[in-house]
């Protein structure tokens, strides 16, 4: 498995503003190289967090990339997962409609109500007590074929992957633009690191609409 953590941040780091409202970083060119890299995955991860705050769709927009797929054989559109611990993913969501298979990676704490009638709607995916286990959870979707993962956030989903050594690169669009706010979602939010700190190598440097395009490699011993 492969797993690729794509984000767009302010210049100051943030994702977000305090108020969890999308700010766009931002621009067209950096909006076409998202949907190569989604039309590229075998699926799209997110936090649960993502969904409620942004209600993302997920799938690839460029008509052209959509029948490229198909002509691979694959779906029009790669695989979704939402990462819920206790299955708060609205019903509504746009992650759930039928444009293609999601999965909901869910642990033995989400309410049986919820599961139910988010089963109607998603393949669910058991891992973990308290929070997702995401070592079993993505063992879970490699069972499953998807071994080109694209992570799109959040913070809080970022952090965790990093934490399990689960990243194996990371693309971040830095946006002219400062958001600041102590309380505004980082790029990788958690508990954060105090010692063991993952490091990566920079692979690519690309000036990018009125910003710049960073790819970074994680260093060798971590990662899949």
């Amino acid at each position: 498995m492969h797993v690729v953590v794509n984000a767009a941040t302010s210049a100051d780091g943030k994702l977000s503003s305090r108020r969890r409202e999308q700010v766009a970083i931002s621009g067209e060119a950096d909006f076409d190289r998202v949907d190569r890299l989604r039309a590229e995955s075998d699926a799209i991860v997110v936090g649960v967090g993502t969904v409620l705050a942004d209600d993302p769709h997920l799938t690839v927009k460029d008509d052209a990339l959509r029948e490229q797929r198909r002509e691979a054989g694959e779906p029009a559109n790669p695989a979704r997962a939402v990462v819920d611990s206790t299955g708060r993913t609205p019903l509504d969501a746009a992650v759930l409609d039928d444009a293609a298979t999601t999965y909901v990676c869910l642990t033995e704490s989400a309410p049986v109500e919820q599961r139910l009638d988010l089963a109607d709607r998603a393949e669910l995916v058991t891992a973990g007590d308290e929070r997702v286990d995401l070592l079993r959870a993505f063992a879970a979707l490699q069972n499953q074929g998807l071994e080109q993962l694209m992570v799109e956030g959040g913070g809080e989903l970022i952090f965790s992957l990093f934490d399990a050594g689960l990243v194996d690169e990371l693309s971040v669009f830095v946006g002219p633009t400062i958001i600041g706010g102590r309380d505004a979602p980082t790029l990788a939010d958690g508990d954060g690191f105090v010692a063991d700190f993952p490091e990566l190598e920079l692979a690519d440097v690309e000036r990018l609409d009125n910003g710049v395009l960073l790819r970074w490699r994680v260093a060798d011993g971590a990662g899949t």
